[in-house]
């Protein structure tokens, strides 16, 4: 048949619920992804006490995750604009599933690390691949929606890795919860082959995708030579790392142990706060990529959140707080992280369509980078002010300690509010 411009001539656009299931297995990769990512943090003394590691070693067993996660990411894209997102997820959820399972078996550190190591290569390709099906089963000025509601899955996976996975834990082991994890990873696999196709046309309906299904595709080199050549590629891959590792470190990894330690609370407390600080980034997200659409410009309001949250995490390093007001602001710095939602879709609209693939996978390597660095880096700092507590086989921080190591989190966000004022408007409009 024929083929215009949004796919094949004739054929109706796919109905919503097809758009929003192929989409939606997708989105369930991100979550298991998000789920792995911030599921240490209610483990923590399980595995400081197992693997006998402290602060540091224990933020380099997370960090694994970030490593390969940041290294996949122009790969992803450069194959997602290739090959289609089909086949990236299958491959994902199933190489997740084998990490995981060498996750839960893991007989030493090393093990461990390489199991983290897998699950983070794995699942890079879910967030750039759902990009990539949501500009072929989307109309373009629904993206900003899809992509804070892929952010919203991805909270979903880690609200799962807070009280819930706290639960389990304590009820079957840490080792039985993520065998069974891996055995849910490998049905999704199953089910993302057998009913994701990479465009509607695929399906017999008509593409979204503004400039037809995209078969011709710019060679590997030359496309990422040309994002590379964007300002605002470097500058959007470089702000998220303040804005969003410190939601994943803090979210992620020692929230808990420091509510625990600081404040009193037990486990299950903890991770309740930590989950509803993930929360309010998933109700940012959408919420601030859809107010910047409407005012069609990017750039004022990821100015004005990044400032907030500069603000918030100020005040929580460095001020006495009590655990009301430090909810309060948790709250506020989450949901002004949420505006890695308008950063997506400007990085989107600031290179040619046809890169899109390329360039989300190129800035989204931004917020897993501020993971990577952060993690361990406050685990470092930690180690570095410890005074020789210890509990349960795992080692205690006092406040002292976790202000040292927080202080990171205050320099990331800086830089990002300094590069930001840098970036070009794109006026909500997509290069062609």
């Amino acid at each position: 048949m024929k083929r215009s411009g949004g796919g094949l001539a004739g054929n109706p656009l796919p109905p919503p619920w097809l758009s929003w299931s192929v989409w939606g297995l997708g989105a369930l990769l991100y979550l298991v992804g998000f789920y792995q990512r911030v599921a240490p943090a209610v483990i923590t003394e399980q595995l400081m006490a197992e693997f006998s590691i402290g602060a540091a070693a224990l933020g380099n067993l997370s960090g694994f995750y970030f490593y390969s996660y940041v290294m996949m990411q122009v790969p992803t894209g450069v194959i997602a604009d290739r090959w289609g997102p089909r086949k990236l997820l299958a491959l994902g959820a199933g190489v997740a599933a084998l990490g995981t399972a060498l996750f839960a078996a893991a007989t030493s550190l090393w093990w461990a690390d390489a199991g983290r190591l897998l699950i983070g290569a794995a699942v890079a390709v879910a967030f750039v691949s759902m990009l990539k099906l949501a500009s072929h089963w989307f109309a373009p000025r629904h993206y900003p929606l899809v992509s804070g509601m892929a952010l919203l899955m991805g909270v979903v996976g880690g609200v799962a890795a807070g009280v819930p996975l706290r639960l389990l834990v304590e009820a079957f082991g840490w080792r039985e919860v993520m065998g069974a994890s891996a055995g849910l990873t490998a049905l999704l696999c199953a089910a993302i082959w057998l009913w994701v196709k990479d465009d509607p046309e695929d399906a017999g309906y008509r593409s979204h995708f503004v400039g037809g299904h995209d078969r011709q595709h710019t060679p590997v080199l030359k496309g990422l030579g040309e994002v590379l050549s964007y300002r605002n590629s470097w500058i959007l891959l470089l702000a998220p790392v303040g804005l969003t590792g410190a939601i994943l470190s803090f979210g992620g990894l020692w929230g808990v142990p420091y509510l625990r330690q600081v404040y009193g609370l037990d486990a299950k407390s903890a991770a309740a706060i930590t989950s509803a600080l993930l929360i309010s980034w998933a109700l940012g997200g959408p919420l601030l990529g859809t107010w910047s659409q409407r005012q069609g410009r990017r750039k004022p309001l990821y100015v004005l959140s990044t400032a907030l949250a500069l603000g918030g995490w100020v005040a929580i390093v460095f001020l006495p707080l009590p655990l009301w007001l430090l909810v309060a602001l948790l709250l506020a710095v989450g949901f002004a992280a949420g505006n890695i939602i308008i950063g997506f879709a400007w990085a989107k609209e600031s290179v040619p369509l046809r890169l899109t693939g390329t360039a989300s996978g190129f800035c989204n390597m931004g917020s897993l980078i501020g993971g990577m660095l952060l993690q361990p880096g406050i685990g470092w700092m930690l180690d570095r002010h410890w005074h020789g507590a210890m509990g349960g086989g795992a080692r205690i921080y006092d406040a002292s300690a976790y202000q040292a190591g927080f202080v990171l989190i205050v320099a990331a966000i800086a830089l990002s509010f300094l590069l930001i004022l840098f970036a070009r408007e794109s006026r909500c409009a997509q290069t062609l």
